[in-house]
């Protein structure tokens, strides 16, 4: 009854995906990762069974998540009192990861029919950028020797995700076909986003299901307990509002999986403040320090600062860290030094966001579009170079990467007198196919004219994507760049709009429902 089971769930995926069936064995050859695939394939007797009638992406794709589910168990029974504090910090950071990663294999191998080929890479590539996350919690803490041994790392669930990738498609995504593209709606918006949250962007007023007040006006004193107060209150998974009025609020915020479409607005940038100071420094793994997290799917915050003040001598400290799938960030300031604006994982939309750091400080492996925003390079500590990006991409099939388009790249207060004194890059590449696009964009005199910075020696700089389009500026001028295999100027249109948020982000798909205004394509 089992077996069965597993055939008819396996054959409705094969409609999901779209693999053509073949010779699985034979196909693992073309996978980056063949011996780990001829070993699932082998020894398992269920997809022994199967595989007689069955797509390999489907074998695949059900042995990742097979092995995911292993390694949640495994690690769960562990006894974490065995632990120093700080590894046990990195291992609770690891758990929560797998778990969110088995939510994502099983929304793969539960939506037959509903799942769409840019989904399919979504998620397999978020759960690859929690594979690489738990990893660098124990490098944070200089504890790579125990990494080895650590079920999150043994299992080969990483190997068997970039096989999936391999096999459910490679990106760029190519552009809408002439005349299919999703339209636009009234307003310049995109039809991702619903009428009803383009109303609550675009209102002046905000009718609020809940306030959050310092002073005991409203129903909360802090977000925090607004936030697991919402959970209790709301019904369904309409919008949830909650309006956080003036005040600086200090506390850590996370927003958890379980607490979906829920939206923040303040009264402004520097008005309603969250603020803290945790880092890596002090026993916070960079995953950890975020002021705010936001996780469940489909969060928005509008009009608000998000800051982290542990300052440049600390180092890792993050502001805001979004894993929030079709999460938007409107009129939101972001304020630290080094990783201050976590783009984790997931697709994420920011428009006319204020955002100041010095080292990484808009980083991660979501697919994350910059708008229309402002980039304050600030002054960092003597021996430091600023760096604005520093994209995780660590699979050539992920569909991931950071796009900044239309935006302003300047010295801060704090750096503007000195700025002379100090060399500040466009980003360097944090993991081997590291992807980042300025397009259209104005950078400032402060930007060294190589542009671009190497993490360590030639790591990366063949793999990587690194594109210039249309850019102005003292800054902005590429007859002095770096000469990487991996970095070019763009000069076409059409390779310039696979990063717009039209079809890098498929923003006309969902964000018109959120109400934030954006430009879909090129200016």
């Amino acid at each position: 009854m089992l077996k069965q089971a597993v055939c008819l769930f396996s054959l409705s995926l094969a409609l999901v995906l779209g693999v053509v069936s073949g010779d699985p064995i034979t196909s693992c050859s073309q996978t980056p990762y063949p011996q780990v695939c001829y070993s699932f394939l082998n020894s398992d007797p269920i997809v022994a069974h199967a595989k007689t009638s069955l797509g390999f992406g489907q074998l695949n794709l059900q042995a990742c998540r097979d092995r995911a589910q292993q390694v949640q168990q495994l690690a769960s029974s562990f006894h974490m009192g065995l632990l120093d504090d700080r590894a046990r910090g990195a291992w609770a950071d690891c758990l929560e990861l797998s778990q969110v990663t088995v939510g994502h294999l099983n929304r793969l191998t539960g939506s037959a029919g509903t799942m769409s080929a840019e989904d399919v890479q979504t998620w397999l590539s978020a759960a690859m950028a929690n594979q690489e996350t738990c990893r660098n919690g124990f490098l944070d803490f200089n504890l790579a020797p125990q990494l080895p041994s650590l079920p999150f790392t043994s299992n080969n669930v990483s190997q068997l995700l970039s096989n999936s990738l391999a096999v459910s498609g490679s990106d760029p995504k190519p552009l809408p076909k002439p005349g299919g593209g999703r339209r636009l709606l009234s307003g310049g918006f995109p039809d991702w986003v619903s009428a009803a949250d383009r109303r609550l962007l675009q209102s002046s007023t905000v009718k609020a299901n809940l306030v959050v007040a310092k002073d005991g006006s409203g129903n909360h004193k802090t977000i925090s307990e607004a936030v697991a107060a919402s959970v209790k209150l709301r019904s369904g998974t309409s919008r949830f509002v909650i309006y956080v009025k003036a005040g600086v609020y200090s506390e850590n915020v996370e927003v958890t999986k379980s607490m979906t479409n829920l939206m923040l607005v303040g009264d402004g940038i520097d008005k309603t403040v969250v603020t803290g100071s945790r880092n890596v420094q002090d026993g916070s793994t960079t995953f950890r320090s975020a002021t705010f997290a936001a996780v469940g799917n489909g969060f928005i915050a509008r009009d608000m600062t998000f800051q982290n003040t542990a300052g440049p001598q600390k180092h890792q400290a993050v502001a805001l860290r979004s894993g929030s799938d079709l999460s938007v960030f409107y009129r939101c300031s972001f304020k630290g030094y080094q990783d201050t604006l976590y783009v984790h994982s997931q697709r994420q939309f920011y428009r006319e966001c204020d955002v100041y750091g010095t080292v990484d400080f808009i980083f991660g492996d979501a697919v994350a579009v910059l708008q229309n925003c402002n980039i304050y390079i600030r002054r960092p500590m003597s021996n430091q170079k600023n760096t604005v990006t520093a994209q995780g991409r660590t699979d050539p099939n992920e569909n991931t990467g950071i796009s900044i388009h239309n935006s302003r790249v300047t010295a801060a207060s704090d750096l503007k007198p000195v700025q002379g004194s100090f060399k500040s890059y466009l980003g360097r590449p944090w993991q081997r196919y590291s992807r980042t696009v300025f397009m259209q964009s104005n950078l400032d005199s402060l930007i060294d004219p190589a542009g671009w910075l190497e993490w360590s020696g030639n790591f990366a700089l063949s793999t990587l994507y690194y594109g210039e389009y249309e850019n102005t500026g003292a800054g902005a001028d590429t007859s002095k760049r770096v000469k990487w295999g991996g970095y070019r100027v763009i000069t076409s249109a059409t390779e310039a709009a696979k990063f717009t948020v039209g079809n890098f982000l498929s923003g006309n798909s969902w964000l018109p429902a959120t109400g934030v205004p954006f430009t879909a394509g090129l200016l």
